[in-house]
């Protein structure tokens, strides 16, 4: 069941949305191997009616199981996403959808998790990579017997 609210109780309150919403109803649909949603999203959030308008400010958390792009070590993360607002307009061309009184809050929350997501995870800020093993040669030396490309132009008598 997606995240929805009544419009209808807005007009007597303040709604306070708290809870959990299954992963499954994000429809993130990522492509990329490195980054999977680990459980479902908590959000803790506050609806208020603002001139023609709904207002909805709070948290929302996800947890994320990632591949670091350096050392490709798996390691979890949680994407949070604090003050999260969405400004619905209820009147006008761009008004929001409502279906039974009921406004859906999934594509925006989902919108907001897409552009928030890393992308490139890292393990750690300092991940030096993957370490090489003794016996292979770091391509950036160069021996002295092999000159580099730059040394070769450098004899050129222009």
């Amino acid at each position: 069941m997606p995240l929805t609210f009544n419009i209808c109780h807005l007009g007597k309150k303040d709604l306070h949305l708290e809870g959990e919403l299954p992963v499954e109803e994000l429809e993130l649909e990522l492509r990329d191997d490195v980054l999977r949603p680990d459980g479902p999203l908590s959000y803790d959030l506050e609806a208020e009616e603002m001139d023609d308008a709904a207002l909805v400010r709070g948290n929302i958390c996800l947890s994320l199981r990632c591949i670091c792009v350096r050392c490709l070590k798996e390691f979890t993360d949680t994407l949070e996403i604090d003050d999260w607002t969405c400004h619905l307009p209820l009147k006008g061309e761009d008004a929001t959808p409502i279906v039974n009184d009921l406004v859906n809050l999934t594509p925006y929350i989902r919108e907001d998790i897409l552009l928030a997501l890393p992308q490139h995870p890292l393990c750690e800020p300092e991940c030096g990579g993957l370490k090489l093993p003794a016996s292979v040669k770091d391509p950036g030396e160069t021996s002295e017997k092999t000159s580099s490309a730059w040394a070769e132009l450098d004899k050129l008598k222009l």
